[in-house]
């Protein structure tokens, strides 16, 4: 006999609502794109009203009860499945004071000489070699830029919690977020499921008031009940059980059916991922925590490109008229033009060579994007190939470094989201990693990972293997080409993990620039 469960998978660009039965099916599924995504009331901001979407929630799950007469009404229990390093500031009613402040939000709070810091405790990060990333931390922070900028609102502030929070608080009344749902900027002691201490060297990072947090529980307990409110602005059955899962990125690891350290998973999206499990804690970068699972007793180690294909984007936008063009009249995506001319690129492009750190992370907090290797012999379309081939190059740099953690290199990968459409993309990171790799057949793999999450909670599944094999399918394989991964390791080799060492203070030098030239310095 089949379960069935209400995913909500809270997305960058759209939020998607599907009921999913316990065998993998999506019964029903209603997609919301928003209009527009995000708010940029000045250059690199992003922001949204934070009900914006729970009304496309309630859109999305009346399409559902339009559609399928009493199929909520089957459901036994529901997830949320939010994208993450997100900012909800509410007063003491529990009401957002301004709009949330979304995770590609690039405002800066300059901290001359770390002074949120006492002598000594700067004193350890100089030891440990951690200055910059720790400084790096506490200026993308968003509370250092409400207190200068925004003091009314902070003054105002009662709560500061992610984006899950709030949603779990108008579903459930209940201010509550799992343990799995706070990754980003955020002082959560992950391997034991908790916020850090009031007075522990972590919140001077954040300058989150701990009174301010909401209650954490950990992936797998009951959160709460569909209250009668959200009932009727829902059409979800008043007392339904909401269950702790975790992030999106978590979620979608898990629905691809990578559950240990022998899989990895490869998620590309606006922001690329390379995802390993391991039933131990571990860094994979220093500073960099690994993730609880949206289940309990496993952690799920990350490294991140926040601007993966957001590159492609940013790519046809500025050099991809003609394609859009062409892409019209065949009556096709320009993607899938793109996909095409690269085909008359060359593996390793000619020597062309790109580092995609178009927004930098906590081991390279002061990296700037580079390309290195032009010629005469270089066209646009080998910048679009090396565009791809520097985020494979930087998935498998992280790969590297989660394997020295696990001391385990994974016998196959499972790619998804909106990039495994391109088989062309796929057998790069294949030639790249020299590991077969499998395209996910779901499009929703979140969805099924927060569903196969659920229905753990709810006990219709014992352990995650066994929602693994009802639930995920393999899909299609992509084999290595050895002839092009020894083009791909000479240059990721000598050319790739060079180019940041050799151009670091070249960075520095430009990042000190930027932030000059953006205060009117220059």
């Amino acid at each position: 006999m089949a379960h069935n469960i209400l995913v909500v998978d809270i997305g960058t660009q759209s939020l998607r609502a599907s009921v999913v039965s316990s065998r993998g099916e999506i019964l029903s599924f209603s997609q919301k794109k928003y209009d527009p995504p995000f708010y940029s009331p000045e250059k690199g901001f992003a922001e949204q009203d934070v009900d914006y979407y729970l009304e496309q929630l309630c859109k999305a799950t009346w399409d559902i009860e339009s559609d399928h007469p009493g199929l909520l009404s089957t459901i036994e229990g529901m997830v949320v499945v939010p994208f993450r390093d997100s900012s909800v500031i509410l007063d003491e009613n529990k009401k957002p004071i301004r709009r949330a402040i979304l995770w590609m939000d690039q405002r800066v709070t300059r901290i001359p000489n770390m002074s949120n810091f006492k002598w000594y405790e700067k004193a350890i990060f100089g030891l440990i070699g951690m200055t910059d990333t720790v400084k790096y931390n506490s200026e993308r922070t968003v509370t250092f830029w409400l207190m200068e900028h925004e003091k009314e609102n902070w003054d105002k502030m009662r709560w500061f919690c992610p984006l899950g929070a709030y949603f779990n608080y108008k579903i459930t009344g209940k201010l509550v977020v799992s343990t799995a749902d706070c990754i980003g900027h955020y002082p959560i002691d992950f391997p034991h499921g908790k916020w850090f201490s009031r007075h522990h060297l972590k919140q001077n990072v954040f300058k989150i008031p701990y009174e301010s947090l909401p209650e954490l529980v950990k992936a797998g307990e009951v959160i709460g009940q569909v209250t009668d409110e959200f009932s009727q602005l829902s059409g979800i059955p008043a007392g339904t059980r909401v269950f702790a899962s975790g992030s999106d990125k978590s979620c979608e690891t898990f629905g691809n059916g990578c559950i240990d350290k022998y899989s990895a998973s490869i998620s590309l999206g606006t922001a690329c991922s390379i995802d390993i499990v391991d039933t131990k804690y571990a860094e994979p970068e220093k500073f960099l925590p690994s993730y609880p699972c949206p289940y309990p007793g496993a952690f799920d180690q990350e490294i991140q490109i926040y601007n993966g294909l957001w590159m492609v984007k940013w790519f046809i936008e500025n050099f991809g008229h003609e394609d859009q063009l062409e892409a019209r009249a065949k009556g096709v995506t320009t993607e899938e033009i793109l996909n095409e001319k690269l085909k008359s690129v060359p593996a390793g492009c000619d020597g062309l060579v790109l580092q995609p750190y178009w927004q930098p992370g906590l081991k390279r907090p002061n990296a700037k994007g580079s390309i290195v290797g032009f010629s005469a012999v270089h066209g646009k379309y080998h910048l679009y190939r090396a565009i791809i081939e520097g985020i494979a190059f930087a998935l498998r740099e992280g790969m590297d470094e989660i394997v020295k953690k696990t001391h385990t290199k994974p016998s196959f990968i499972t790619i998804s989201g909106g990039g495994s459409a391109s088989k062309e993309f796929c057998q790069i990171i294949a030639d790249v990693f020299n590991i077969e790799c499998y395209i996910s057949p779901e499009k929703e793999s979140s969805t099924i990972g927060g569903a196969m999450s659920g229905f753990l909670a709810c006990g219709v599944f014992t352990s995650p293997q066994e929602a693994k094999d009802a639930m995920v399918m393999r899909g299609e394989s992509v084999h290595p080409n050895a002839k092009n991964h020894e083009i791909y390791n000479k240059l990721y080799k000598k050319v790739y993990l060079k180019m940041y060492p050799s151009l670091k203070k070249v960075y520095e030098n430009s990042k000190s620039f930027f932030l000059d030239s953006v205060e009117g310095k220059q």
